[in-house]
């Protein structure tokens, strides 16, 4: 499957969710360094329960980008998240390849 595919995948799930009356994160990596598990663009859809479609990273990132995710539903208030390496946790944080990322997420209204 393409990115495009992968992409529109990602939105058609989100305005069904939409459409069901769930209220609606997407989240988006929109830059990457060094070794990640995913490329720039890939994409997350959240709902308010935190149920997901899609994928960012993997791992205990994937976790905290829908906890995140979910606090952005309630606020409306979109955040930019930072992932890597840098520290000692960096296999708890689900990077331990060496990669760093950066991952938009916003409401969809």
């Amino acid at each position: 499957m393409s990115y495009m595919e992968r992409h529109d995948d990602i939105l058609n799930i989100a305005e069904n969710w939409r459409g069901d009356g769930r209220e609606v994160a997407i989240a988006t990596v929109i830059s990457t360094w060094g070794s990640a598990p995913r490329p720039t663009g890939s994409q997350l859809v959240i709902d308010g329960d935190g149920n997901f479609e899609g994928s960012v990273s993997g791992g205990c990132v994937e976790g905290a980008v829908i906890t995140e995710a979910v606090g952005v539903i309630s606020s409306g208030k979109p955040t930019l998240l930072e992932f890597g390496v840098a520290d000692e946790n960096a296999w708890e944080l689900g990077l331990s390849c060496g990669g760093k990322i950066r991952v938009y997420v916003e409401k969809v209204n």
